[in-house]
């Protein structure tokens, strides 16, 4: 069962909308991070994998800036 998106994930999967939009390619985890105000790697590539399940992005394992928008 897929589940709303938390605001969390809304901010990570627009952080990630605007910064492909403005410097062509995703951003790592760690500037996702930062940008929304996560501290800890883990907690974002927590959040990441949630917006995966739901089919909102994709990402390349082992990958650096591997995450790519899915609509």
């Amino acid at each position: 069962m897929i589940y709303p998106l938390t605001d969390r994930q809304e901010r990570i999967l627009r952080c990630i909308r605007e910064w492909i939009a403005e410097h062509g390619e995703a951003p790592s985890i760690r500037e996702i991070g930062k940008q929304v105000g996560l501290s800890s790697p883990s907690s974002v590539l927590h959040q990441l994998n949630q917006l995966e399940k739901h089919g909102l992005i994709s990402r390349q394992r082992g990958a650096s800036r591997a995450s790519r928008l899915a609509r």
